[in-house]
């Protein structure tokens, strides 16, 4: 008996501790630990709505990418135009914004100082960013308001330093050194921008697979995760866009969850247990698509 009491005064708070634990850890819809990728890719296109581009036989790539992984079915954009959902998408706001007028700053809080401030690793990279660090609003194919972390470089308050202001050309072929979050933007051809269709949509979908097929291919071996959304639709389908996640943690199929920018946001940030921007801390994080994972 005596032995039974000292185990079970032993044993009561181990169970309570792992309960505490277990509670702070966010969890799936089905009550699992949600993943944690080693890295996360999130790439950004531009004005074309989800009939657009699902079914298209333009875009070959991007379906078979749906196929592989989650496609969101009820996605939407913020509003319009362009600057005001990349800042959504990085900050959980639209920081007032309401034109694509250049240049911004900002000091509030956002997904790269977040994870900069968790010790983990950001870096931004833009197709054809002249230099590294660049804070030009324009040149060639170039647009600064497709690129919302340079609005917080070297701000007083939450700001990032010019090291993770990117361009393309560097985004590394050894995907093991990717930083933790990456956020690729290509230029104003590469992500639909510009140009009519069909065209446009072949465009954005040769340039994703030639850049972005090697590194889907590695990650299915090495934990880590590829998101494909939009800024807004073409102003036809009330901003209903597309959105894609696709990795080894993630059980394909359509999914009806209605989301925002501001529900990706979360779910990057809760994904490493980061610190909330913005309305993220009111959106629900994406939790039907994860695989079963393993209790720590």
């Amino acid at each position: 008996m005596y032995w039974k009491l000292v185990l079970g005064s032993i044993a009561l708070p181990l169970a309570m501790g792992a309960c505490a634990l277990s509670a702070a850890s966010p969890l799936t819809s089905s009550g699992s630990p949600l993943p944690r990728p080693d890295h996360i890719v999130l790439v950004i296109e531009e004005n074309h709505a989800y009939s657009q581009i699902i079914g298209s036989p333009d875009a070959p790539y991007i379906n078979e990418l749906a196929a592989q992984g989650a496609l969101f079915t009820q996605s939407f954009g913020a509003t319009y135009p362009s600057q005001p959902n990349y800042l959504s998408l990085f900050s959980g706001s639209t920081q007032g914004i309401t034109d694509n007028s250049c240049p911004q700053t900002f000091t509030t809080a956002n997904l790269g100082h977040a994870v900069l401030s968790a010790g983990l690793t950001f870096v931004g990279y833009s197709e054809d960013l002249p230099e590294s660090g660049s804070l030009i609003c324009s040149i060639g194919l170039y647009a600064r308001k497709h690129n919302p972390w340079v609005n917080w470089q070297d701000s007083p308050s939450n700001g990032l330093p010019a090291t993770v202001n990117l361009p393309m050309t560097s985004f590394p072929t050894d995907y093991a050194t990717l930083p933790t979050v990456s956020i690729v933007v290509p230029n104003q051809v590469n992500d639909m921008h510009h140009g009519k269709n069909p065209e446009a949509i072949q465009n954005g979908d040769r340039w994703l697979q030639e850049n972005l097929k090697a590194y889907v291919q590695w990650a299915k071996q090495h934990n880590s995760l590829l998101i494909v959304t939009w800024d807004e639709d073409n102003k036809t389908e009330n901003n209903r866009i597309v959105t894609l996640f696709i990795g080894p943690m993630v059980q394909a199929g359509r999914y009806d969850q209605k989301i925002s920018h501001h529900n990706v946001l979360r779910t990057i940030e809760d994904l490493y247990g980061l610190s909330h921007s913005g309305a993220s801390a009111d959106a629900a994080p994406i939790s039907k698509i994860w695989k079963l994972q393993p209790r720590p």
